[in-house]
């Protein structure tokens, strides 16, 4: 079933699609617009490594919502950022990066890190130059994008913001997701590892809330309480 098909299961049993509200309820929901999905396009050949281009859409994702609660940022600086920030991956072995981010580094391949960030840096600018995206924008973009990862401190509001997109994935259920089988990991143990590299490290109220709301899904689905409730919903 794809995720545009309709449920085969009606417990009700008779149709109740006309009711449903326009999509201005969901505030439209969160789509690319054309503009981010020109860079999502280019961007996308330098993101087919280590789940970069699953990570950068949720990333893009929880970049528009924050956007939403801190008018302060540009969007048109976070968006493209948050969609051309792990492009420099790309320029990695992917188990060398692998090394290079794991829990149990010593810092020994920290350089890979930089290399990535300014190989994103690098890639951000050829592909919105070639976009046409205005100079001061991509000039912007760049540098937030060099030293995303290991700039302890946020140059903006447009940086925190994007600081805090891609450290919010983390505990996102994607983000917990893919620590699992990288890491060797059982769920629990990807949550309370990915949640210490989020939650306290985070700029924005509006991301420390989200990150806290994903961490309460997440606990509660993986308690034992859970598996005491029974799924009517799905006809059990």
């Amino acid at each position: 079933m794809t995720r545009a098909s309709r449920s085969p299961v009606n417990l009700l049993g008779r149709d109740v699609s006309a009711r449903i509200p326009s999509r201005d309820a969901t505030k439209g929901m969160i789509r690319m617009e054309e503009r981010d999905a020109a860079v999502w396009e280019a961007a996308l050949p330098f993101l087919r490594t280590r789940d970069n281009d699953a990570h950068t859409l949720v990333s893009y994702g929880i970049a528009r919502a924050l956007l939403e609660m801190v008018p302060e940022g540009d969007p048109d600086v976070v968006l493209p950022a948050i969609i051309l920030h792990d492009t420099g991956w790309s320029t990695v072995d992917e188990t060398v990066a692998f090394d290079a981010i794991a829990p149990d580094r010593d810092g020994s391949l920290h350089h890979i890190v930089i290399q990535h960030e300014k190989e994103g840096a690098r890639i951000a600018r050829e592909v919105l130059g070639a976009l046409g995206h205005p100079r001061a924008a991509i000039d912007e973009i760049a540098e937030i994008i060099d030293g995303h990862d290991t700039r302890l401190t946020a140059l903006s509001v447009n940086d925190a913001l994007v600081k805090d997109a891609d450290k919010v994935w983390r505990v996102s259920p994607h983000g917990i997701d893919v620590a699992v089988p990288r890491f060797g990991l059982t769920r629990e143990e990807s949550a309370i590892l990915n949640a210490s590299r989020a939650v306290d490290d985070l700029f924005t109220p509006a991301a420390q809330a989200m990150s806290r709301a994903f961490l309460a899904w997440e606990c509660m689905t993986e308690s034992p309480q859970w598996l005491q409730t029974t799924p009517r919903e799905l006809g059990a």
